[in-house]
Protein backbone atom coordinates (compact mmCIF):
# COMPACT_ATOMS: atom_id res chain seq x y z
CA UNK A 1 0.00 0.00 0.00
CA UNK A 2 2.92 2.42 1.14
CA UNK A 3 4.98 1.57 -1.55
CA UNK A 4 2.27 2.58 -3.98
CA UNK A 5 1.52 6.06 -2.42
CA UNK A 6 5.61 6.70 -2.47
CA UNK A 7 5.61 5.91 -6.38
CA UNK A 8 2.55 7.98 -7.01
CA UNK A 9 4.28 10.49 -5.14
CA UNK A 10 7.54 10.27 -7.06
CA UNK A 11 5.26 10.47 -10.23
CA UNK A 12 3.65 13.54 -8.97
CA UNK A 13 7.22 15.08 -8.20
CA UNK A 14 8.44 14.41 -11.55
CA UNK A 15 5.18 15.89 -13.28
CA UNK A 16 5.34 19.30 -11.24
CA UNK A 17 9.06 19.59 -12.04
CA UNK A 18 8.45 18.77 -15.80
CA UNK A 19 5.40 21.14 -15.63
CA UNK A 20 8.38 23.91 -13.88
CA UNK A 21 11.16 23.04 -17.04
CA UNK A 22 8.51 23.32 -19.69
CA UNK A 23 6.91 26.65 -18.45
CA UNK A 24 10.50 27.51 -18.55
CA UNK A 25 10.95 26.84 -22.25
CA UNK A 26 8.24 28.48 -23.13
CA UNK A 27 9.22 31.45 -21.54
CA UNK A 28 12.75 31.18 -22.73
CA UNK A 29 11.35 30.86 -26.56
CA UNK A 30 12.70 33.94 -27.77
CA UNK A 31 16.24 34.25 -26.11
CA UNK A 32 19.35 34.00 -28.40
CA UNK A 33 20.61 30.68 -27.66
CA UNK A 34 18.35 29.14 -25.33
CA UNK A 35 17.93 25.59 -25.57
CA UNK A 36 15.29 23.78 -24.44
CA UNK A 37 15.30 21.25 -21.04
CA UNK A 38 13.48 18.02 -21.04
CA UNK A 39 12.49 15.89 -17.39
CA UNK A 40 13.93 12.59 -17.43
CA UNK A 41 12.11 10.37 -15.22
CA UNK A 42 9.70 7.14 -16.99
CA UNK A 43 12.93 5.78 -18.85
CA UNK A 44 14.65 5.28 -15.38
CA UNK A 45 11.60 3.90 -13.88
CA UNK A 46 10.99 1.20 -16.54
CA UNK A 47 14.82 0.59 -16.38
CA UNK A 48 14.52 -0.27 -12.57
CA UNK A 49 11.79 -2.20 -12.81
CA UNK A 50 13.01 -4.52 -15.63
CA UNK A 51 16.25 -4.88 -13.47
CA UNK A 52 14.03 -6.66 -10.93
CA UNK A 53 13.37 -3.60 -8.87
CA UNK A 54 9.84 -2.57 -8.83
CA UNK A 55 8.99 -1.75 -5.15
CA UNK A 56 11.70 -2.32 -2.55
CA UNK A 57 11.36 -4.01 0.40
CA UNK A 58 12.15 -2.07 3.38
CA UNK A 59 15.05 -3.81 6.10
CA UNK A 60 13.21 -2.84 9.30
CA UNK A 61 16.77 -3.76 11.35
CA UNK A 62 20.04 -2.53 10.62
CA UNK A 63 21.49 -6.13 9.78
CA UNK A 64 18.62 -7.83 7.80
CA UNK A 65 20.02 -9.08 4.42
CA UNK A 66 19.24 -6.76 1.70
CA UNK A 67 16.75 -8.24 -0.67
CA UNK A 68 17.04 -7.63 -4.48
CA UNK A 69 17.64 -4.21 -6.06
CA UNK A 70 16.84 -1.04 -4.35
CA UNK A 71 13.55 -0.47 -6.76
CA UNK A 72 12.14 2.34 -8.51
CA UNK A 73 12.74 4.00 -4.78
CA UNK A 74 15.74 5.42 -6.04
CA UNK A 75 14.91 6.71 -9.02
CA UNK A 76 14.65 10.55 -9.10
CA UNK A 77 13.68 12.61 -11.93
CA UNK A 78 17.07 14.49 -13.80
CA UNK A 79 16.56 17.90 -16.08
CA UNK A 80 18.11 17.35 -18.99
CA UNK A 81 19.22 20.02 -21.91
CA UNK A 82 18.11 19.37 -25.53
CA UNK A 83 21.84 20.56 -27.02
CA UNK A 84 21.43 18.31 -29.97
CA UNK A 85 19.02 20.42 -32.37
CA UNK A 86 18.26 23.81 -33.31
CA UNK A 87 15.26 25.73 -34.04
CA UNK A 88 16.09 29.15 -35.47
CA UNK A 89 19.39 30.83 -36.81
CA UNK A 90 19.98 32.28 -33.19
CA UNK A 91 20.60 28.76 -31.73
CA UNK A 92 17.50 28.59 -29.65
CA UNK A 93 16.02 25.49 -29.95
CA UNK A 94 12.51 25.74 -28.10
CA UNK A 95 9.08 24.69 -30.44
CA UNK A 96 6.62 26.42 -28.42
CA UNK A 97 3.63 24.15 -30.07
CA UNK A 98 5.87 20.94 -28.92
CA UNK A 99 6.46 22.46 -25.38
CA UNK A 100 2.32 23.29 -24.95
CA UNK A 101 1.39 19.90 -26.57
CA UNK A 102 4.13 18.37 -24.13
CA UNK A 103 2.61 20.85 -21.15
CA UNK A 104 -1.10 19.35 -21.82
CA UNK A 105 -0.03 15.59 -22.15
CA UNK A 106 1.72 16.33 -18.78
CA UNK A 107 -1.56 17.75 -17.26
CA UNK A 108 -3.49 15.12 -18.32
CA UNK A 109 -0.68 12.54 -16.97
CA UNK A 110 -0.75 14.57 -13.45
CA UNK A 111 -4.04 14.81 -12.60
CA UNK A 112 -4.16 10.59 -13.52
CA UNK A 113 -1.99 9.97 -11.00
CA UNK A 114 -3.99 12.54 -8.69
CA UNK A 115 -6.76 10.75 -9.23
CA UNK A 116 -5.10 7.21 -8.66
CA UNK A 117 -3.14 8.63 -5.11
CA UNK A 118 -6.75 10.06 -4.39
CA UNK A 119 -8.13 6.47 -4.49
CA UNK A 120 -5.09 4.80 -2.47
CA UNK A 121 -6.32 7.05 0.56
CA UNK A 122 -9.79 6.63 0.00
CA UNK A 123 -8.84 3.05 0.47
CA UNK A 124 -6.91 3.63 3.66
CA UNK A 125 -9.58 5.29 4.98
CA UNK A 126 -11.92 2.76 4.58
CA UNK A 127 -9.37 0.19 5.66
CA UNK A 128 -9.21 2.24 9.07
CA UNK A 129 -12.61 2.80 9.17
CA UNK A 130 -13.82 -0.56 8.62
CA UNK A 131 -11.80 -2.00 11.29
CA UNK A 132 -13.90 -0.45 14.20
Amino acid sequence: MFGMTNALEKGLDACALRNQVIADNIANADTPGFKASRVKFEEYVKSAIEEGGGLALKKTREKHMDIGTPGIEGVRPQVVADTGTTMRMDGNNVDVEYEMNELAKNNIEYYALLQKMNSEFIRLRTAITEGR
